[in-house]
């Protein structure tokens, strides 16, 4: 048998020999094609998957005519979704597997679970899971499903690896996981066969563990057909049947089989690997790629029994407890993609790669010196599918309604599988998930991107490379940039802009005074045989984020927002969303899709919030009304009825017009909804100076009295037409010009000129973060959320719950308000200049009350601020006096820093500057 040392020579030295053949139990079959031997760790699946079984010739039973909801693929996701479908009594669901149940990627997963992850929305997805497969499943069914907590150890070999662990041990204490940063020599008690003497510490979590995959796949199964489920094997899908109804709008008709077709309204794209194939059958885009995985499994340690699943992530590698032996598998930077994905893949293994896998065998040696002489019992090399920003894609799909994704997983279906199978059947029954998935929502990425092969390739690329680096708050990727660019983007950049990405769009970060600092082509960080950029002036920068601490850049940001509270500064903002929503039955539109009454004159633009049924908040926004215009243009479309014009987040523009397409269609309103996004740029300038220095831009009176807050105007800009809306995202004095985009560089040209005497700046988004933070401005996806209410967020305001307008959501903030609130967004400063980034735990009056969600530094202020919602741990409403009488604390990687809260930001808290008071 092969030793893992060995391994590693022959890795070396004979790059294109598989150090375990002729040792191991499988054969080789050659080239990167799958094999048919089966060598995983699972005793259950070795032994159904041997030989093709007698079933596998016809359907496991008859198909039915019609189905409530058709699941497609009968792997983790497939099956928890199922099994949740049931549990919310749909009647009618089905489950259709091409082969048999695990077939796909499933049945050779590491089946790990870590209960922490830098994410408040994944911990809670990760309990759920660890809930099924612990408790429910056995409950439920006398079955076990292989469950076995063993705990979990992630290893820090630097300071900031120890860091990041100490950032999920404060946020677990939200959420009541239960870990402990232990020392070296703890370590060593605990692992005694563990190498800890380059150890800065580790995180250890005792009720980590791992599940058998065919085991828990089976036992969801059987309780989902025990609720009246159905599970239905060897029954490949061969199209997916549409229909057109008479509004235009497609939607899911029929599923069509090799044994016939099945009448649905609902499918539920569950295929894995196979999920881009099932979408193309329905049209549907699915932005995935499909790369070899692998890890092997070891002979027998001694002493290895009932030790803690170890995630060494510098090291790139991880080692599962596999009874008396080991699972070693990791994630490097040059992986293999599976470029033809067969649909006859089943229940098989492509060799294994020592070229690419041999990196992690050192990092395991390193670690655990006793594997250098332990044997290779087997190895596991199968394929598993990863998406552009390494987060699964879930909801419903844009291009089709009824056809619903739950695929992409990033080799984390089976820990996620319970959490996300739990919320794609909410999705599917109640139109939305129970908790936040806007970050694995389909909708959150453009149409130019879904069917991008490069992007995606790119992007999925850098995702799979680092999936074990270190999550710090400021990264951008490197992969996939310059997509989308706007019109003053090479304007920016010569002015030393360092740019963010956000879905495809290049938006300004921050300027350095360095000089420009371009985004390159992609370079794979050298894999491939591609050559890495040398001298990379934004790599460089970038790097100068890696830290949990101020970055060297503190100061430069810490100008560009002085200048905006002194005198004034200039934001390019147009990658934001610029919808038109027009037509006869555009102001009941209107009404029901806006929390706030849009319905005012002509004029008069204002901030509201886009609600769910269950009263959360899709999206907040500005909202201005139109006068019709004899003469059509980006800036006045022509229409009859009436008119609106939305400005979105440009982040979340895709998943906004989404939503109002959906709301549109269910309530079949007679109006039309135009993307301006392109066509339109956007620059906002605020500072107490803005008003002085647009005056000599602009041919208006900027007067309060000829121009309020809140409102906007047709105005020349320099000799362009530009539509002017007084607004501040900052707290400031400060308008926003619309400008069409050839007239974009010189009307930005005309301001800095203007400017020049008055000290306008250049800024960006991280100046924009600090100040809206210290002003107490929302920031929907941070502190604002499709599970947060307005009335949790203290936007009470943008509701019109005084009116006897009817709007979404409307009924669930009644039915909150009759109840009381059982949580708030507080705002909280800190008076020690600490850097705080969300997910750190709230704590009041010695008990844990929540965690934060957004935080920054206030320049102004000279203090951080952070926001987060708060409970009463007695379950009984939070009351205003309940806020204000506690002490507070937030802790930041295990130390606690007493806090002020506050019900109002202490910044300008009489709204005085934005009215141009000074």
């Amino acid at each position: 048998m092969a030793s893992l040392s060995r391994a590693l020579r022959l890795a070396a030295t004979c790059p294109h020999r598989n150090p375990a053949q002729g040792l191991g139990p499988r054969p080789r079959t050659g080239g990167t094609g799958p094999t048919t031997e089966k060598s995983v760790p699972y005793q259950r699946t070795l032994k159904e998957a041997q030989q093709p079984s007698a079933e596998a010739q016809g359907l496991s039973q008859p198909l039915p005519r019609a189905a409530s909801v058709v699941v497609i693929g009968g792997g983790s996701l497939g099956c928890q979704t199922l099994y949740h479908l049931a549990k919310l009594g749909v009647s009618g669901a089905l489950l259709l597997e091409r082969e048999r149940l695990t077939s796909g990627t499933t049945w050779h997963t590491a089946g790990l679970l870590w209960q922490l992850r830098p994410s408040d929305v994944e911990v809670e997805l990760l309990a759920h899971t660890r809930r099924v497969v612990s408790r429910d499943l056995e409950e439920e069914t006398g079955l076990h499903t292989g469950w076995i907590q063993n705990g979990g150890l992630f290893i820090a070999s630097n300071r900031q690896r120890l860091d990041e662990y100490k950032r999920l041990m404060s946020l677990g204490k939200a959420y009541g996981v239960e870990s402990h940063v232990l020392s070296p020599a703890e370590t060593k008690a605990l692992y005694p066969l563990m190498n800890v003497d380059d150890l800065y510490g580790t995180l250890y979590v005792p009720h980590d563990g791992t599940m058998d995959p065919a085991g828990t796949c089976t036992t969801l199964s059987r309780a989902a057909t025990a609720r009246g489920a159905q599970v239905i094997e060897n029954c490949p899908v061969t199209g997916i049947r549409v229909r057109t109804d008479d509004f235009g709008v497609r939607r899911v008709a029929a599923v069509e089989t090799a044994h016939g077709s099945i009448q649905t309204p609902c499918v539920v794209n569950c295929a894995g690997v196979w999920a881009g194939a099932v979408g193309r059958m329905a049209g549907v885009k699915v932005p995935l790629v499909a790369m070899h995985h692998a890890y092997v499994v070891t002979e027998r340690i001694e002493g290895i029994q009932n030790m803690p699943n170890v995630r060494d992530h510098d090291a790139s590698v991880y080692l599962r407890l596999q009874g008396d032996a080991l699972s070693v598998g990791g994630y490097e930077a040059n992986p293999v993609f599976w470029e033809e994905v067969s649909d006859k893949f089943a229940f098989g293994l492509f060799d294994l790669d020592w070229d690419v896998f041999g990196q992690h065998i050192e990092g395991a040696i390193h670690r655990v010196p006793v594997l250098e002489k332990t044997g290779i019992k087997s190895t596991v090399c199968g394929p598993e599918s990863f998406t552009p920003d390494h987060k699964p894609l879930m909801g419903e799909a844009p291009e089709l309604r009824g056809f619903f994704l739950g695929c992409g997983f990033n080799s984390a279906g089976m820990m996620l599988g319970g959490g996300c199978g739990q919320e794609l059947a909410h999705w599917i029954v109640h139109g939305r998930p129970e908790k936040d998935m806007h970050g694995y929502d389909i909708r959150r990425f453009h149409h130019s991107l879904t069917d991008h092969s490069r992007w995606i390739r790119e992007r999925s690329h850098e995702s799979y490379a680092k999936n074990y680096s270190i999550v710090f708050p400021h990264d951008e990727p490197l992969a996939g940039r310059n997509m989308r660019r706007d019109p003053l983007h090479e304007e920016l950049l010569a002015r030393g802009c360092v740019f963010q990405e956000r879905h495809g769009w290049e938006r300004p970060g921050w300027f350095s005074p360095q000089g420009p600092a371009p985004v390159l082509p992609y370079d794979y960080y050298g894999a491939y045989g591609k050559r890495a950029h040398q001298d990379y002036a934004y790599s460089r920068l970038l790097g100068d984020e890696y830290t949990f601490d101020f970055p060297p850049h503190h100061d430069v940001i810490k100008k560009e927002c002085l200048a905006c509270r002194g005198a004034a500064a200039v934001f390019d903002m147009s990658y934001f969303g610029k919808f038109y929503l027009v037509g006869p039955d555009a102001r009941k539109a209107a009404d029901w899709l806006f929390s706030a009454d849009v319905s005012r004159p002509p004029g008069s633009t204002v901030y509201t919030c886009m609600l769910n049924h269950r009263g959360g908040t899709e999206s907040d926004l500005t909202v201005s009304r139109l006068a019709p215009s004899p003469q059509a243009s980006p800036l006045t479309p022509a229409f009859e009825g009436d008119g609106y014009y939305l400005a979105v987040g440009g982040a979340v523009a895709q998943h906004n017009w989404c939503h109002l397409t959906t709301v549109l269609q269910d309530r079949q309103f007679r109006c039309q909804l135009v993307d301006r996004s392109e066509d339109l740029g956007l620059i906002s300038i605020q500072g107490p100076a803005s008003r002085a220095i647009l005056q000599e831009v602009l041919d208006a009176d900027l007067s309060n009295e000829a121009f309020p807050f809140s409102t906007h105007k047709l105005v020349r800009a320099a000799g362009h037409l530009v539509r002017a809306i007084r607004l501040s995202f900052v707290g400031e004095l400060g308008w926003e010009l619309h400008i069409p985009r050839p007239s974009c560089l010189p009307v930005y040209r005309a301001v800095m000129t203007a400017g020049a005497k008055h000290g306008l700046v250049n800024a960006g988004y991280r100046a924009v973060d600090s100040l809206s933070t210290e002003k107490g401005y929302r920031h929907w996806h941070a502190d604002l959320r499709p599970d947060d209410s307005p009335l949790e967020a203290g936007l009470a305001f943008t509701c019109k719950l005084k009116s006897a307008v009817p709007f979404l959501g409307r009924e669930a903030l009644e039915k909150q308000q009759a109840e009381g609130l059982r949580r708030r967004l507080v705002c909280f400063t800190v008076d020690e200049k600490v850097p705080l980034f969300g997910l750190e735990a709230i704590w009041r009056s010695g008990q844990v009350v929540g965690h934060v969600r957004r935080a920054d530094f206030g320049f102004a202020i000279d203090k951080t601020l952070a926001y987060g919602y708060i409970r009463d741990p007695s379950g009984r409403p939070v009351s205003w006096d309940f806020v204000k009488s506690g002490d507070y604390a937030l802790e930041r990687m295990g130390v606690a820093y007493p806090a002020q809260a506050h019900l109002k930001s202490p910044f300008d808290p009489g709204n005085r500057r934005v009215k141009g008071i000074y």
